[in-house]
C-alpha cells in the first residue's frame, strides 16, 4: 500500500522557523509575481501576535522600498500598519528586501460577499470604509493604482474592510519603476482616461500615465458594480474623429438597480457616480465617503434586505469583444512603432519594453490578475539574481542623498535609532552589504562614498480617529 505524498511548500515560501531580521516565520500565506507573504512572530515579542512578512522574490527589488515609503505616509485603520522593514540574505548569496505589516485575519471581498450575501446597508458601510482609506492615501499625495476585490480583506473579527497591497502604488516624487506603456494595475479596473492615454501614446515607448485619485475612485466603482450585480460594467468605447484624435464614448451603462431590483437606489446611484466618464464627475474619495455614510444611516427595511437569495453568483466574465479590439490594436500599433523607432536609431530593443501576444492575451483572459497581488501567478522558485528595471538614477559619490518622504530623522541628540542606521544629510539610512555601485544603482538605492544605502522608515503610529469614519475600527492587527 502506497503512502500518501507529503505536501511540499511552494519554493517561493520560506520554511517555518526561518528567521528574517527580528522575525521568525510561522507559515506561508501566499505568493505573487514579486513577493511571498508569510505569517511571522517577532523574536522575544511572541505575545504581541502574528505579523505579515512580505519578502521580495527578486534581489534588491526597488518596488519594496517604494511600498515602505508609501505605507509610512498613509496612516489609517483601513490600511495595514508598517511594522518594520529590512534585507534578508538568501543562502544562495542574494539579498532580498522585506516588509513587515499588521497581520489582517480576513476574507477577500468577493469571497466574503459570496459567503454572506450582504445587504445594501452592509455594502454602503464597507464602501465608505474603503473610500476613507483612499482619502487618507490621496491626502498623502499617493495613489493605490490597483483597487479591486482581491486587494480588499473583510476582517473576520468585526466585518470592517482593509485596503491591502500597495505594491503597485505611487507617491509624489517616487521614481518610475516600470517602462511598459499600459499603466500599472488590473485591466478590468482601469479608468477610461487610462485606456485613452494608452491608445494615444502607443508610438511613445517612454510614455508614463500620471495616475490620479480619480483612477482609484473609478476602480472602487468597478468593485462596487461587480459586488451588487455580479457583473463588470461595460467598457468605454474608444472613437477616432476626422482629425485622427482618439476620445472615449460613454458606454451603455445599466444602473445596478436595473440589473438587481434589491439594490438600494442610493447605492445604485453612487456606484454610477464612481463610474462617470469624466474624472471630475466622480468626486473625491472624501466626498464619496460622506455620501456613502449618509446613505447607510438611513432607515428602511429595504436597506437590510440581502441582495441575493442565498445562491452564490457565478464568477463574472469581462466583455471581451471591445476590450480585445482596442487592446490588441493598441498593442500591435505599439509594437510596430517601437520596432520602427529602434530600427531608425540602431538600438537593440529591451524585452520588457514591448508586450508580447501572450501578455496581451493574459490581460484579457485574466481581468483580475494585478501587478503585485498575493494571488498572482508566481515563479516556481526564487528568480535568478537579476535586477528588475528601474528608472531611479544613482546619486553620485560626492552628493549626499536627499531624504525620502516620511524617512526616519535623528532624535534630539542627533542619533538614529538602532546601531544599523547611519546619519546622512539630516536623515537616517540603512547601510547595505553590497559595495558594488551597479548593483546598488539598479536596485533603486543610493551609492554614496563607496557604500550603498537604503532609507530607514519608522513604524507607523496608531492614528487618531477620522471624523465621520465611525464605521472603521481602530484595531491595529487581527488574530
Amino acid at each position: 500500500m502506497k503512502s500518501e505524498p507529503v505536501p511540499q511548500p511552494h519554493p517561493c515560501c520560506l520554511p517555518p522557523g526561518t528567521q528574517v531580521g527580528d522575525w521568525r516565520v510561522l507559515d506561508c500565506h501566499g505568493h505573487g509575481a514579486y513577493g511571498a507573504v508569510h505569517r511571522a512572530l517577532q523574536v522575544g515579542q511572541e505575545h504581541a501576535g502574528p505579523v505579515a512578512l512580505k519578502l521580495a522574490l527578486y534581489p534588491w527589488d526597488p518596488r519594496f522600498m517604494r511600498e515602505v515609503a508609501l505605507l509610512s505616509l498613509v496612516q489609517h485603520p483601513g490600511v495595514p500598519r508598517l511594522r518594520g522593514h529590512g534585507f534578508w540574505r538568501h543562502p544562495a548569496g542574494t539579498t532580498h528586501p522585506y516588509i513587515v505589516m499588521d497581520w489582517v485575519d480576513g476574507t477577500p471581498l468577493y469571497d466574503w460577499a459570496r459567503e454572506h450575501s450582504p445587504t445594501s446597508r452592509q455594502l454602503l458601510q464597507l464602501l465608505a470604509q474603503l473610500a476613507r482609506a483612499l482619502q487618507a492615501t490621496h491626502a498623502a499625495s499617493a495613489v493605490h493604482r490597483d483597487v479591486k476585490g482581491e486587494n480588499i480583506l473583510v476582517r473576520r473579527s468585526d466585518g470592517s474592510a482593509v485596503l491591502m497591497d500597495f505594491g503597485a502604488g505611487h507617491y509624489q516624487g517616487a521614481a518610475r519603476l516600470t517602462w511598459q506603456s499600459p499603466p500599472p494595475g488590473t485591466p478590468a479596473y482601469r479608468s477610461p482616461e487610462a485606456g485613452l492615454f494608452w491608445i494615444r501614446s502607443v508610438r511613445d515607448p517612454n510614455a508614463c500615465y500620471p495616475a490620479s485619485p480619480a483612477d482609484d475612485v473609478f476602480a472602487l466603482g468597478v468593485t462596487a458594480y461587480r459586488l451588487v450585480t455580479g457583473e463588470y460594467p461595460p467598457l468605454a468605447e474608444p472613437q477616432e474623429d476626422e482629425t485622427g484624435t482618439w476620445h472615449m464614448e460613454a458606454p451603455h451603462l445599466r444602473a445596478p438597480r436595473a440589473l438587481n431590483p434589491r439594490v438600494d437606489p442610493l447605492l445604485s446611484a453612487l456606484t454610477l457616480r464612481m463610474l462617470s466618464l469624466a474624472p471630475e464627475a466622480r468626486g473625491t474619495a472624501g466626498a464619496l465617503a460622506e455620501a456613502l455614510e449618509a446613505a447607510a444611516r438611513r432607515r428602511g427595511p429595504e436597506l437590510d434586505q440581502p441582495l441575493r437569495d442565498g445562491q452564490p453568483p457565478r464568477a463574472p466574465v469581462r466583455p471581451r469583444t471591445r476590450v480585445m479590439a482596442w487592446v490588441s490594436a493598441s498593442a500591435v500599433a505599439m509594437l510596430g512603432a517601437l520596432w520602427l523607432l529602434w530600427s531608425r536609431l540602431g538600438v537593440e530593443p529591451r524585452p520588457e519594453d514591448a508586450p508580447t501576444k501572450e501578455q496581451v492575451a493574459l490581460e484579457v483572459e485574466a481581468p483580475d490578475a494585478g501587478t503585485s497581488a498575493v494571488g498572482e501567478a508566481a515563479p516556481t522558485t526564487f528568480p535568478a539574481p537579476v535586477q528588475p528595471p528601474s528608472e531611479r538614477k544613482a546619486i553620485t559619490q560626492d552628493t549626499p542623498p536627499k531624504p525620502f518622504p516620511g524617512q526616519r530623522r535623528p532624535n534630539e541628540k542627533g542619533q538614529c535609532a538602532g546601531s544599523d542606521q547611519v546619519l546622512i544629510n539630516g536623515s537616517c539610512w540603512l547601510e547595505l552589504r553590497t559595495k558594488d555601485a551597479a548593483s546598488c544603482e539598479q536596485g533603486g538605492y543610493v551609492f554614496f562614498k563607496g557604500r550603498c544605502f537604503a532609507p530607514a522608515f519608522p513604524p507607523r503610529r496608531k492614528p487618531p480617529p477620522m471624523s465621520g469614519s465611525t464605521d472603521v475600527r481602530e484595531e491595529p492587527s487581527e488574530r
